[in-house]
């Protein structure tokens, strides 16, 4: 069975980054169930309008719903109440990328909240960063080695009885979100890096 909470969750982040124009990275989107644990997840790259292909800043969005929430969900649907909230882990990931020469982490994460605005009652919280090498096939080639730096932000979105109830409820939860990714897109843009 598809939970339709999860459902609605995906619809509300849809039109919080839409709202905010974001743009969805055509061929990103993936909505997968993990046959043998059973978690749903669902994930999706979005851009800043005219950042062409690949982007030079995106953000990476995949939430889970794990099998445990899926069935205090259901049970709370049959009446019969949970003992533990249900909820969504949230992971969003910030990249700058197709740079010239490797970042200074520092620098990234100096313009990079600690955490994210408030989803339900929770922020999401930022981790280390990870700076990426991509070599030619031609070692030799120093002019064709091109960088990349992701931060993260993560955590959970829990459900509460509104949110379980009303899917407009998430809309309110999700909304603050595509604008502050925009903006996180946008400081990551500004920032010199060649």
């Amino acid at each position: 069975m598809l939970d339709h909470v999860f459902t609605d969750a995906i619809g509300a982040l849809r039109d919080a980054f839409e709202d905010a124009l974001l743009e969805r990275q055509a061929g990103e989107e993936r909505f997968q169930t993990d046959v043998l644990a059973g978690d749903i997840s669902w994930e999706n790259s979005y851009a800043l309008p005219g950042e062409g292909q690949p982007p030079r800043t995106c953000a990476d969005v995949s939430c889970v719903w794990p099998t445990w929430s899926q069935a205090a969900y259901l049970s709370w649907y049959a009446g019969d109440g949970y003992t533990a909230p249900p909820h969504i882990d949230i992971k969003i990931l910030l990249r700058a990328q197709c740079l010239a020469e490797a970042p200074d982490p520092a620098t990234v994460l100096g313009v990079l909240p600690a955490t994210s605005p408030d989803i339900g009652s929770e922020p999401l919280a930022r981790g280390g960063p990870r700076v990426e090498s991509l070599y030619a096939e031609d070692l030799d080639d120093a002019d064709a080695t091109e960088y990349a730096i992701d931060v993260s932000y993560e955590g959970a979105y829990e459900l509460d009885e509104a949110g379980l109830s009303d899917g407009a409820e998430l809309d309110k939860h999700f909304t603050a979100l595509g604008g502050w990714i925009a903006s996180m897109l946008v400081r990551l843009g500004d920032l010199q890096l060649r």
